[in-house]
């Protein structure tokens, strides 16, 4: 395979972009490089689409991200050499807000949560993935809980969910293209309120604040931010220049942290509460359908660029009952059912260039990345797609059945095996996951494959 040229790919999308100079902010996901402009209307999305090593284009209320794959972050360090500043000002928020308004509530909800977790991703994967690592350590190398070398992946493990808040915080001020620094902070206050409650109740001017853990949580931070935003906008746009430095951030958090304390906290962890007691009601009452639904339309939620605002729901279930058996498990089978998909069609193509495409994505699914497939695969050719619903449903539903369920946050897929470890040691929850992921992509091999023969035949008559 021939290597990427990231400078060209880089030039090719800012001139799609109408110049660099309407390029607001830059960032990047596992898979996506996202771009936020001060005018859309220059964009050319035909041209976009085009582009060598653009797999594709997903507009979201005021983000224009192109799917690249797993090497985004090298055309990600392309961009940054162009001096694109991250944040915005106050008026790119305003087009923004306008992208907003022409886009459905639940649509900008969803984008505004999916946009928020995606740069916190690499954080997640490693911290949970070492929470497994701890699991093998103690269980398969006899290390004892109170080893040095346990401790120290212990504290990183810790860090990545108590932290939690600052890292959402940073991401969500990012997003709402306010200063993501005043978010951590807002994050970080939270938490020191956390360590230092104690049993006597406080109040803030006479007015009684609640006594919330807010580690490991999102809904309140996140709440909070959507608050800052506004608060940091407004002093932006009226204080006087002179000020602006030293009262903006100052007052912008002396009226935010007391309102977070005082109503949108305990707004936030009543909302993650109601999520996960409904989330958990559905899978309660037939969880084998539950789970099929999650297998059967993670492809979509892909394709949409909404499976990242599952997150909240994942850790709503981790708080609630230890462990993830509705969302990621869900995604598990169908993450490689993917990769099933892809390999049979790869097997089937007739062109070189097809092949090769079909091939990569394939692998790539089996470890839990599915973009690649999702958009040079599945939703090309359609025969794939219904291929990788199958194997993804139908590993749903045996996943319910049997009880699996993912114990720490990872990508879902083959390499993520260790998420599936339980901490009590036993090999059961392990084994079944295996077994769902090998039936998932052995069934959705078998259907792409005899599909895509059908659809061959039909074409050749």
């Amino acid at each position: 395979m021939a290597k990427k040229d990231y400078v060209a790919i880089r030039d090719r999308i800012v001139a799609a972009c109408g110049g660099v100079e309407n390029i607001a902010n830059v960032s990047h996901c596992m898979t996506r490089l996202r771009l936020q402009l001060r005018d859309g209307s220059k964009l050319d999305q035909d041209a976009a689409k085009e582009i060598a090593g653009v797999l594709n284009l997903v507009i979201q209320n005021g983000e224009y991200q192109f799917v690249i794959g797993q090497d985004v972050a090298s055309l990600y360090e392309e961009f940054i050499k162009l001096d694109i500043h991250a944040g915005g000002s106050v008026e790119d928020a305003d087009a923004a807000a306008e992208d907003l308004k022409r886009g459905g509530v639940a649509e900008a909800i969803l984008s505004f949560i999916g946009g928020t977790f995606s740069p916190v991703i690499p954080v997640l994967v490693a911290g949970g993935l070492t929470g497994a690592v701890l699991t093998l350590l103690t269980t398969f190398a006899g290390v004892s809980a109170d080893d040095g070398t346990y401790k120290v992946f212990y504290f990183l493990n810790q860090a990545t969910f108590w932290f939690l808040p600052v890292f959402i915080g940073f991401s969500a001020a990012q997003r709402l293209k306010s200063n993501g620094f005043l978010g951590a902070f807002l994050g970080a206050t939270l938490l020191y309120f956390t360590s230092n409650m104690g049993e006597d109740p406080i109040s803030f001017l006479g007015i009684p604040v609640q006594m919330i853990s807010y580690n490991s949580t999102v809904f309140p931070v996140i709440l909070g931010v959507l608050f800052m935003s506004v608060v940091y906008r407004f002093l932006q746009r009226y204080m006087p220049i002179p000020l602006r430095t030293i009262f903006v951030p100052l007052i912008t958090m002396l009226v935010t942290v007391p309102v977070t304390l005082l109503v949108l906290g305990p707004i936030g962890n009543t909302v993650g509460t109601w999520l996960s007691d409904g989330v958990l009601a559905i899978y309660r009452a037939v969880p084998p359908l539950a789970v099929a639904i999650i297998g059967l339309g993670t492809p979509w939620l892909v394709f949409f660029g909404m499976n990242n605002a599952t997150y909240p729901v994942v850790f709503a279930l981790l708080a609630e009952v230890g462990s993830d058996p509705l969302i990621c498990t869900g995604m598990a089978p169908a993450n490689v059912a993917v990769g099933g998909a892809c390999l049979a069609a790869a097997l089937i193509a007739k062109k070189v260039e097809d092949r090769s495409v079909a091939v990569g994505a394939g692998v790539t699914a089996l470890c839990g990345i599915t973009e690649p497939g999702v958009y040079g695969v599945l939703f090309v050719k359609r025969y794939p797609l219904i291929g990788a619903m199958i194997g993804g449903g139908i590993g749903g539903l045996i996943a319910g059945f049997v009880g699996m369920t993912q114990y720490v946050v990872s990508t879902p897929g083959f390499i993520s095996f260790a998420a599936y470890i339980n901490p009590d040691g036993s090999p059961d929850n392990l084994m079944w996951s295996m077994v769902v992921m090998v039936v998932a992509t052995v069934l959705a091999f078998v259907a792409t494959y005899i599909l895509g023969k059908r659809e061959m035949a039909k074409e050749a008559a």
